[in-house]
């Protein structure tokens, strides 16, 4: 599992990790509890461009549907099959396997003025 720390999060709930260019999206450990067990997960279109605050992806769990934001502006560069064949690694393993799409980011500096850990933390206490 990757460190949570290392990540930056969006008030909706998303995390992202930049690498380059290019930023992978999930849901936090938070948001995957409050949701309970993830049923199904809708991915968004490879190609799409969106802008920060889109929705991009909805994740429906026994208790409800929810939309996933796209915490920063670009284009989805890839989706995770895994999550659409295992919808419960959002559960189990939300920053790592249970990753749902990636971007390559229009402007790499909007990702560090969203919430760094100990500020997500403080969000959600």
């Amino acid at each position: 599992m990757h460190n949570p720390a290392d990540l930056r999060y969006a008030t909706s709930h998303e995390w992202i990790r930049l690498e380059g260019d290019i930023a992978t999206v999930g849901i936090s450990d938070h948001a995957q509890e409050e949701l309970t067990d993830v049923v199904f997960v809708e991915l968004p279109a490879v190609g799409r461009a969106v802008d920060a605050g889109d929705p991009t992806a909805v994740v429906e769990s026994v208790k409800a549907a929810s939309d996933i934001y796209a915490p920063v502006s670009g284009e989805v560069v890839e989706v995770n099959p895994e999550v659409e064949a295992d919808p419960s690694l959002v559960n189990t393993d939300p920053y790592g396997k249970g990753w749902i799409f990636k971007l390559k980011v229009k402007d790499t500096e909007h990702v560090s003025k969203l919430m760094d850990a100990a500020a997500y933390a403080s969000q959600i206490s």
